[in-house]
């Protein structure tokens, strides 16, 4: 990091958060909260350059708002919400959103802030005699005095800073603190969830991460439907007439099928939002996506790359491992005939996907559990629905083209599931396209494919088990062509529902013990795996339930 700029707001995070700190000036990762966002309302005021603000030889600073100056010296730039002059001296003038301490003193990070923006203005010739730090909640001002020692203490702090900026690795997680309660980036950092896989705590996880989003993605399967954008939302018209509206701030994905048309403007205003766009066959085979300015954790893309030349490290082993053993639960579940000779074998194959050493082998055991698997798979299809997965009994898991109804199923939520991980690649900062267990090739998200061996089961066949037993889809809603069968429009729809309210079941999660969406948990398990390659967390751990 030599040669930078040090901001005084990220001394700011170090004092509050070592680890905080490393992920948003190091790794470049941020996300906001409701705190983030007042701090953004509180600041609007100040963030407005106003005021004349000369340097002492060239006349009196009355008062300035905004003010940027920056010191070689200590390496430390500042933005200066105000400063006021008073006789020939001056006063900077931070606001902060909250309230100090209950001894109304200020809180250590904020006045390390103030003090460097003291320092910066004595370097540049200003006289400050002391700062203050505005505090919005009890809208008062808290003075802080400008003593040597105070102000050695804020050079040592940089000094500490940078050093913690030059390591390879983020610090580890505060233990049991309850500044992550109220961190914005509570669920990129997993404070509680990484701790408890080092073994730094004794104690159940804590429910930090943050809530399911209120987004949600939006699908577009109207053939020749167009998708613009006016005021704020998305506009879905086909031959002009309107079809439905949705909120940018409501949108979580842009997913179209088929022939359906984006405009410049539609695209432009979800990349400055950070909403990804994708692009399906009308059947819904993954064509391509699209998203803003790339992740700037490029320390993740640099491991990603050095553990898929490696050939996975052992990671593939886990996840096929918990493929399996979700899939023997799942069929141990809902079958209804006597399937314990399967059950058996598909944990004998669990564990011996655990401890195979050449990826060879490890194909040759996912692929007989698979077998085995699919085999068995028709006997959790309830008899009123039977027809539907009679031709599946006689021919097995067949995807290039479907040739009947089951198949169809899988095959779409598959891809459905395939199209979720990319996007939740994308939010982590990994490169979808290279894998660990399926091999990389043009066009293949081959990461997202990995992510979504242990989801299939929990999320794909147990949404396709619900459509079939449920009576959602009936013969009618499938279309016979040659020898592929494909859904119609409104049975895609109607697996689009059912495949939503999965992602919103709650489950407790068997590592951590609190209750979590599956929508959330694909996240979770992404980010997981992420602190895998970069060495912060030992082994990955898949997600699997009893």
């Amino acid at each position: 990091m030599s040669g930078d700029l040090l901001p005084a707001r990220m001394v700011n995070e170090y004092v509050y958060c070592p680890r905080l700190f490393y992920l948003e000036w190091v790794e470049a990762r941020f996300a906001d909260n409701d705190d983030t966002k007042l701090g953004k309302q509180v600041h609007r005021k100040v963030d407005a350059e106003t005021g004349s603000a000369p340097l002492p030889e060239d006349g009196d600073l009355r008062a300035a708002r905004s003010v940027t100056l920056s010191s070689e010296q200590l390496g430390v730039i500042a933005k200066l919400d105000l400063i006021e002059g008073h006789g020939g001296t001056v006063v900077p003038v931070d606001y902060k959103k909250g309230s100090p301490r209950d001894d109304d003193t200020p809180w250590p990070s904020d006045e390390v802030q103030v003090c460097l923006q003291a320092l910066v203005l004595i370097e540049h010739g200003y006289r400050v005699d002391y700062a203050e730090l505005y505090y919005a909640t009890p809208r008062r001002r808290v003075r802080v005095e400008l003593t040597d020692q105070r102000l050695s203490w804020a050079r040592d702090v940089v000094a500490e800073t940078w050093n913690v900026a030059d390591q390879a690795a983020a610090p580890l997680p505060l233990v049991d603190s309850p500044k992550c309660t109220r961190c914005s980036l509570v669920g990129l950092c997993l404070p509680d969830e990484t701790n408890a896989l080092l073994a730094r705590r004794e104690q159940p996880p804590r429910r930090l991460v943050p809530k399911d989003p209120d987004q949600r993605p939006v699908y577009v399967t109207e053939p020749g439907a167009f998708v613009g954008v006016r005021s704020g939302r998305l506009e879905v018209t086909r031959d002009k007439e309107k079809i439905a509206t949705f909120r940018l701030l409501d949108t979580a994905q842009l997913v179209v099928f088929g022939k359906v048309q984006v405009s410049t403007q539609a695209l432009q205003a979800c990349f400055a939002r950070g909403i990804p766009v994708l692009w399906l066959s009308s059947g819904g085979w993954l064509h391509g996506f699209a998203q803003g300015q790339m992740s700037k954790y490029v320390e993740l893309r640099r491991r990603q790359t050095a553990v898929h030349a490696q050939g996975g490290a052992g990671l593939a082993q886990r996840i096929i491992a918990g493929k399996i053993l979700n899939c023997r639960t799942l069929l141990r579940r809902n079958a209804r005939g006597n399937v314990t000779e399967t059950l058996a074998s598909l944990k004998r194959l669990a564990d011996q996907a655990r401890h195979t050493e050449s990826f060879s082998s490890l194909l040759g055991v996912e692929g007989t559990a698979a077998r085995l698997y699919f085999a068995a798979f028709p006997s959790m299809i309830s008899s009123e629905a039977a027809d539907l997965a009679a031709d599946f009994s006689a021919k097995g898991r067949n995807r290039r083209p479907p040739p009947d109804p089951l198949n169809a199923l899988l095959s779409f939520c598959y891809a459905m599931l395939t199209k979720d991980l990319v996007a939740i690649t994308l939010g982590v900062g990994l490169d979808p396209y290279l894998g660990i267990y399926h091999r990389s090739r043009y066009g293949r998200p081959a990461m997202a494919l990995d992510l979504a061996e242990e989801f299939r089961p929990l999320v794909a066949d147990s949404v396709v088990v619900g459509l079939l037993n449920n009576g959602e889809v009936r013969p009618a809603d499938f279309l016979r062509r040659a020898n592929a069968v494909a859904l119609t429009d409104d049975a895609r729809r109607t697996v689009l529902r059912a495949y939503e309210r999965r992602l919103d079941t709650e489950i407790r999660h068997p590592s951590f013990g609190y209750r979590i969406t599956y929508r959330r948990v694909m996240d979770v398990q992404a980010r997981l795996l992420g602190a895998v390659l970069v060495g912060e967390i030992p082994e990955y751990t898949p997600m699997v339930t009893r």
